[in-house]
């Protein structure tokens, strides 16, 4: 998870209206955004900085309207501690933690044969650890662990059990406990985590009648990871961190299939108003138009060419579904107006030059 430092709280309104918007127009094919990451950097009193994260994780997914969600949460020290006393070899502990990722897709004999015929572990150590992955709750599990013959015995698992447990006072503080579960089987494969780790998961999609639910995986996922940033400092100086990434690509295909459904067009852009001229040599006028627009606060594009075809620019606003188009011509330069068209319907009104920007906004305003 990349370092970007201590956002400020208010500013997560802006990356939620982020969130809630289309992809922008730089976003397409292979350069997609894929995850939106949030981090506190810093020496801080435990499990404060992670509950927060775990918080904010809580706001993004309710803002975004995507159906129930739960957060699963545990501990790298846990996962380790139980590996420990189940009886898998210290050198095994990343192999068998990578299988155990996969319980979110596959069964646990699928797992199992996966940690036995593959991964060379004794069927024994794996039907122990089979005991502890199935197991998830709340508070009253960690309270549970604590007792646990084995598990109690770990001082690892014992330090981990005692943030989870602090962590969950403060997440029935912040009111977001019931959206959180305690689950054994969370082991986030990545060999940087050092504690509190979670995942969250859609438990289902809105769907219409007849509609297959969706099924995406994880659409936010963290923790902390104490050790990752000193790797990166020549004098070695530890700064402990824990933070959180929004699947942004995973979310945006949730909402892109329920416009499909609703049979609704999914915009690939933000674009409010696009720049056209049906004449050759133009490209001044048409700059000129861009930068009132810009400047007054309007999303506009036109495309990057000195002397486009008028029915390409039309095609390029309908298939991107860019509501208006402004455009600028020889009889219009003439008579001093501009064209406004709509797309959908295909109207045109002529608009006093001085005017254009004043009604551009009363019809977005209105729409």
């Amino acid at each position: 998870m990349p370092l970007l430092g201590l956002l400020p709280r208010r500013a997560w309104a802006s990356l939620l209206s982020q969130l809630l918007r289309p992809p922008c127009a730089s976003c397409t094919g292979a350069v997609r955004c894929q995850s939106q990451d949030f981090d506190i950097a810093g020496q801080f009193d435990p499990m404060i900085p992670d509950a927060e994260c775990l918080k904010i994780m809580c706001e993004i997914l309710s803002g975004l309207q995507l159906g129930d969600f739960l957060i699963k949460v545990n501990d790298r020290r846990i996962v380790d501690g139980m590996f420990a006393v189940c009886g898998v070899p210290e050198s095994k502990f990343r192999a068998i933690c990578s299988s155990i990722d996969k319980l979110d897709k596959m069964a646990w004999k699928d797992v199992r044969h996966e940690m036995v015929v593959k991964k060379g572990l004794a069927p024994e150590v794996a039907d122990r650890i089979g005991d502890y992955v199935q197991c998830h709750g709340g508070v009253s599990l960690v309270e549970q662990m604590f007792q646990d013959p084995r598990l109690s015995q770990n001082k690892q698992a014992l330090e981990g059990l005692g943030d989870l447990k602090l962590l969950f006072e403060y997440l029935t503080l912040f009111g977001i406990a019931d959206k959180i579960s305690f689950d054994l089987s969370l082991a986030r494969g990545l060999d940087y985590y050092t504690g509190v780790i979670y995942e969250a998961v859609l438990l289902q999609t809105p769907t219409q009648a007849g509609e297959e639910p969706l099924n995406v995986g994880s659409v936010a996922a963290g923790g902390r990871y104490d050790g990752l940033v000193g790797m990166f400092d020549p004098k070695g100086h530890k700064v402990p961190c824990v933070g959180l990434s929004i699947g942004v690509e995973r979310i945006f295909y949730i909402v892109e299939q329920r416009m499909k459904t609703k049979g609704e067009k999914v915009r690939t852009t933000e674009t409010q108003v696009f720049v056209a001229t049906p004449q050759k040599n133009f490209l001044q006028e048409r700059l000129k138009l861009i930068a009132e627009l810009w400047d007054s606060g309007i999303k506009a594009e036109m495309l990057y060419k000195n002397n486009p075809k008028l029915l390409t620019q039309l095609h390029y606003c309908e298939s991107t579904g860019i509501p208006l188009v402004v455009i600028i011509g020889e009889q219009e330069l003439k008579e001093g107006v501009i064209k406004i068209r709509s797309v959908a319907s295909r109207e045109e009104v002529a608009i006093k030059r001085e005017n254009f920007v004043a009604e551009i906004q009363k019809r977005l305003s209105e729409s």
